[in-house]
């Protein structure tokens, strides 16, 4: 199993004599970014510094950096040669591929920053869509974008719901911070778009727009002279964050006054934006901006963006005038000295339409929580959408981060990623060569992983149970890896590699590793909640028994998530054939932006000004 646990939290659960599973030992190095956890001591993975273990090795010659001279005879720890899949028009599995040497934990270079040979793909927009008749312009507003600045789910959101509309022919703008930390290199063409002041505090900043291309996207972003947006991270630098929003979502307005650019549609998202709606209609749409309308998107409704009437007013507005219950005042807060606003109830009242990401998670706001208030007084312009993913990202049968390349049709490659990663982490494996997909005997330890930010909504009590659960279902050799760390790469790799992606959210508004997980056919276990009940179903479930696709448990207790836990290994280890017809399912069941786009659209088209 592989998961990841905060370090504090790790040391006080895992690292306890009185909870630890026996043969388990935490190792740690001062300057390490990461935790592993070993079981019986016979493993070791070091994430930052290379060292030695007596053990076999075989020779190796390996190519690893483009034109660069091979290495010859460089010792690599591993129990047989390198094989690799090539899937070729027969089907025909487990060839040899020369390039692929097995990694081991004490490789110098880390296994998911090798470079592996590439799949002619369509990298681009899909093409063999038909366009919409009825197209607009749509401007996304936003904090984060992915690849060039992600955090969480916000971002992939944002460029896979972005690109899906350029698939289908409409004009999309997405206006990004330009942020210290973003990687330039990621950017095509970045060019300096316009020079122009924006408002802040009393005074005037000296503001650059740039525009540039990401991932077939265009990217306006913006960048004030002072010191907003500065440091080596998207979020948590030196400068008041809120205050930096405010500013940013009035310096986007006032770049589309100074440009005179009139969006059909722009779309806000989370609380970091919020307070452009207000800015907009009480400000902009006075000045000179008459087309635009507004949809906003809460994808979590947890993020309100508290502010102070004071800090409000820095933007331009007059703080004062929010402080009411059908505005944006904290009803938290009312009758406290001082009472506070919340930026993203004002969001909700000011937007023309507001979506969140799930029909699941729009009923339980609409139950729960101090702003289910206002979302009941705004439920005719209340939406839930479920998010989708985007498939050219994630998708096995193309995707540069694999060690080999894999389909719902092909889906032989799947076990070469997981023995990959086993090798890699110094976990237990299998000679890959002694079956073939569909044996009976092969993959006899499944392999279960679970890919999450360290927050309390995502269960981290259930993920500390699993840990000891597995090793309590599955105690044959090192078992367990705990990675903390962020990686695009590995993430790719420990979803192609699992048998089983862990979601035990206590709620979740949509969740992406669930359908991530499918799209790698990865069966996800995951708790009946927001996003998660709308796109898992019980394997049990007779009454949904075409829909089955994984396994779900209810409660928020270790007892509900074990019955989750025992059915999948059973399910597993006793019928690996049926195994093998569930992992094609899911592969081939269509979670893509293209499939859900078209309901943002009606969203769109039903404020619009024509």
């Amino acid at each position: 199993m592989c998961t990841c646990i905060p370090s504090k939290l790790l040391e006080q659960s895992i690292g306890s004599e009185t909870r630890r599973p026996a043969g388990l030992k935490l190792v740690r190095e001062r300057d390490m970014d990461s935790f592993a956890v070993l079981n019986k001591g016979n493993g070791c993975i070091w994430l930052r510094r290379p060292h030695h273990h007596q053990s076999r090795r075989i020779q190796a010659e390996v190519e690893r950096n483009g034109n660069k001279r091979p290495n010859v005879g460089r010792s690599y720890s591993s129990s047989f040669r390198s094989f690799a899949l090539r899937v070729d028009a027969d089907n025909s599995a487990y060839s040899k591929f020369e390039d692929l040497v097995w990694p081991s934990p004490n490789d110098e270079l880390l296994f998911w920053k090798r470079a592996f040979p590439s799949v002619e793909s369509n990298s681009g927009l899909p093409v063999d869509l038909e366009k919409d008749s009825d197209l607009m312009h749509i401007v996304h507003v936003t904090a984060e974008m992915a690849p060039i600045a992600k955090v969480g789910g916000l971002a992939d959101v944002v460029t896979g719901l972005a690109r899906a509309c350029l698939s289908r022919g409409h004009k999309v703008d997405i206006m990004l911070p330009f942020y210290e930390c973003i990687n330039k290199q990621q950017i095509n063409g970045l060019a300096l778009l316009t020079t122009y002041k924006s408002y802040h505090d009393g005074n005037w900043v000296p503001t650059n727009a740039y525009r540039g291309l990401v991932s077939g996207i265009s990217v306006i972003f913006i960048e004030p002279s002072n010191h907003f947006f500065k440091g080596k991270y998207l979020y948590g630098g030196s400068y008041n964050e809120l205050e930096s929003y405010l500013f940013y979502s009035r310096a986007c307005l006032e770049w589309m006054q100074v440009t005179k650019t009139e969006p059909d549609i722009i779309h806000i998202h989370e609380w970091q934006t919020s307070a452009l709606p207000l800015l907009y209609w009480d400000m902009y749409h006075y000045l000179s901006l008459q087309k635009p309308r507004i949809v906003l998107t809460i994808h979590n409704m947890e993020h309100y963006g508290e502010c102070s009437k004071e800090q409000l007013s820095k933007c331009g507005l007059d703080g004062s005038i929010y402080a009411t219950v059908d505005k944006a005042v904290d009803d938290r807060t009312i009758g406290h000295n001082p009472e506070r606003l919340c930026l993203l109830k004002g969001g909700i009242v000011y937007s023309n339409a507001v979506v969140t990401v799930s029909p699941s998670y729009l009923q339980e706001t609409l139950c729960s929580g101090w702003l289910s208030g206002i979302l009941l007084i705004n439920r005719d312009k209340y939406y839930g959408i479920l998010n989708g993913i985007d498939t050219v990202t994630w998708d096995p049968a193309t995707d540069v981060s694999l060690p080999a390349k894999f389909s719902a049709n092909r889906p032989e490659g799947k076990k070469i990623c997981k023995c990959f990663v086993q090798k890699g982490l110094g976990l237990a494996s299998e000679d890959i060569r002694a079956s073939n997909a569909k044996s009976e005997t092969a993959d006899k330890v499944p392999l279960v992983v679970c890919i999450t930010r360290l927050v309390a909504q995502k269960g981290l009590h259930l993920i500390i149970h699993a840990i000891n659960h597995v090793e309590e279902l599955y105690n044959q050799g090192p078992s367990i890896r705990i990675l903390l760390m962020y990686s695009e790469e590995l993430s790719h790799m420990l979803y192609a590699a699992a048998d089983m992606v862990l979601v035990p959210s206590i709620y979740e508004p949509c969740g992406l590793a669930q359908m991530i997980g499918m799209r790698y056919g990865a069966v996800p276990i995951v708790r009946k909640t927001g996003g998660l009940a709308d796109t898992v179903f019980d394997m049990d479930d007779q009454s949904h028994a075409e829909l089955a696709n994984g396994f779900v448990f209810e409660g928020i207790d270790e007892g509900s998530l074990n019955s989750a836990l025992d059915r999948a290994f059973s399910c597993y280890l006793e019928g690996p054939n049926d195994w093998y017809t569930i992992m094609s399912k899911i592969m081939k069941i269509d979670n893509s932006w293209n499939n859900t786009a078209g309901k943002y659209i009606h969203v769109y088209n039903s404020v619009r000004v024509r």
